[in-house]
């Protein structure tokens, strides 16, 4: 019998409440972004992808900011899911990760660790990190043991998971045959897999057929991931491939909703009302985490999802979305959103 994505699941020695996750977003999954995933539902959430090398040489804005995890994230109520945290690393150095992954043991209160083998940015895999790691597999199995034993030297055993593509280059099969490699040799606990190629990026169909292949083959949950960008898709993809969790990316950026609609009988979408409440909270949660006026300036790659999502005609959102790059105020943000002309279909 097929799971239900309401259903809880364990990772580890860890209880998730529910099967629908918030994926590691490079450069945006910062704290106040997985508070909203949670609030929303999501019974597990993942850090944006932070340096192994930072934190082993200490950088401070890495090693506070970036490794922040706040209370409200740990809190349950009607509102929060409270489910588990953890913390994505990358890098190609086994001693490095040892370091890093001790450094989140013993001075975060995160849940497990996530190692990024899928990245597929250029800058990244150059170093042999993020999807580089799919050319030399011995290296990948080092690094991912490596977590592990850096977290227990700690003194705390997190279940260390794993984000792999499914390979470089399309036709090319090599992330699937890590997976098996990392559970049986470095005792990870999770795959969270992208099949897709790190080649092509976000474009094309993900090969949902050979994420069917890992879970039918692999001893530990496989999580995917990849192309999952509205409700009916997700639950789709979730029952073709018998995957034990869904993690949500792109398709949740500025739509928390989302999990609310996977999770529940209410799959309606946000009203403009609910759409500037949802804007103000992360404007305020950004000022907290930021100061204001880096907060300012840090929003302007959150605004065109929330502009999306009003439904304007094209030349009002072309006109909303290049005052709100220019603004320096977070009060004209909110003058100009007040502001802006009631939805296409209303005005009809």
């Amino acid at each position: 019998m097929t799971a239900q994505l309401t259903e809880p699941w364990t990772l580890g020695p860890l209880r998730v409440p529910n099967r629908v996750l918030l994926a590691p977003l490079a450069g945006i999954g910062n704290w106040f972004v997985r508070l909203q995933a949670a609030r929303y539902g999501a019974g597990m959430t993942i850090s944006e992808m932070v340096s192994s090398h930072a934190i082993h040489y200490g950088n401070e804005k890495t090693c506070v900011e970036m490794l922040r995890i706040h209370p409200d994230e740990r809190a349950h109520g009607s509102d929060r899911a409270g489910g588990p945290v953890a913390i994505q690393l990358f890098g190609e150095d086994p001693a490095i990760m040892r370091s890093a992954a001790a450094h989140v043991a013993a001075h975060t209160t995160a849940d497990a660790i996530d190692i990024n083998m899928g990245c597929p940015v250029p800058k990244v895999r150059k170093t042999g990190a993020g999807a580089g790691m799919l050319a030399d597999p011995d290296l990948a199995v080092a690094v991912a043991r490596a977590a592990g034993e850096g977290a227990a030297g700690a003194g705390r055993e997190l279940p260390i998971t794993v984000k792999l593509r499914s390979g470089l280059r399309p036709g090319d099969e090599s992330g699937f045959a890590l997976a098996h490699r990392l559970v049986e040799e470095a005792g990870v606990e999770a795959i969270a897999f992208h099949p897709r190629s790190a080649a092509v990026h976000h474009k094309g169909v993900p090969d949902y057929e050979l994420a069917a292949r890992l879970v039918q083959s692999l001893p530990a949950p496989v999580i995917l991931t990849g192309g999952l960008s509205d409700a009916p898709h997700a639950r789709e993809a979730f029952e073709l491939t018998g995957a034990s969790a869904v993690m949500l990316a792109r398709g949740s950026l500025g739509n928390p909703w989302l999990f609310r609609q996977l999770l529940s009988d209410d799959e309606r979408e946000p009203t403009r009302a609910e759409v500037l409440e949802e804007l103000a909270w992360t404007i305020d949660r950004a000022v907290e985490h930021l100061g204001e006026p880096r907060a300012t300036r840090y929003l302007r790659k959150f605004y065109p999802w929330y502009v999306a999502r009003l439904e304007l005609d094209p030349p009002a959102c072309k006109r909303l979305s290049e005052s709100l790059q220019r603004t320096e105020t977070f009060a004209r943000v909110r003058e100009l959103f007040k502001a802006a002309p009631a939805p296409l279909a209303a005005a009809a």
